[in-house]
């Protein structure tokens, strides 16, 4: 007879946001760093225009992510900024901008 066994467990990790400013010509580099060491973080484009992109890193992987940027900034402009307050161009970073919002209802269902 087979059994199987399943281990659920429960992490709660926090998402940390990074914003970042740095020339447009440069967003794919950083995008293809970043995408090259699995794991350690998510970059997304916030706007365009103002070539404005965030770092999405777990708190395993913060330290690791922010010295990827460091060793970044040796290399080209870049400068961390604090969250725009129009985040237009990216549907997920709306939806945590407003997640993250303590006059946001929390309900819960039972």
């Amino acid at each position: 007879m087979l059994s199987s066994v399943f281990l659920i467990v429960n992490f709660e990790m926090e998402l940390h946001d990074i914003y970042l400013e740095l020339p447009s010509e440069q967003i794919a580099y950083v995008k293809f760093i970043f995408e090259s060491y699995e794991d350690i973080g998510i970059i997304r484009t916030v706007d365009r225009k103002k070539a404005i992109i965030v770092l999405l890193a777990m708190d395993a992987f913060l330290d690791n992510a922010r010295a990827i940027l460091t060793s970044l900034e040796k290399e080209i402009p870049l400068r961390q900024i604090p969250r725009p307050a129009s985040i237009s161009d990216d549907w997920l970073m709306a939806e945590l901008a407003l997640e993250s919002r303590p006059d946001r209802l929390q309900v819960e269902l039972s």
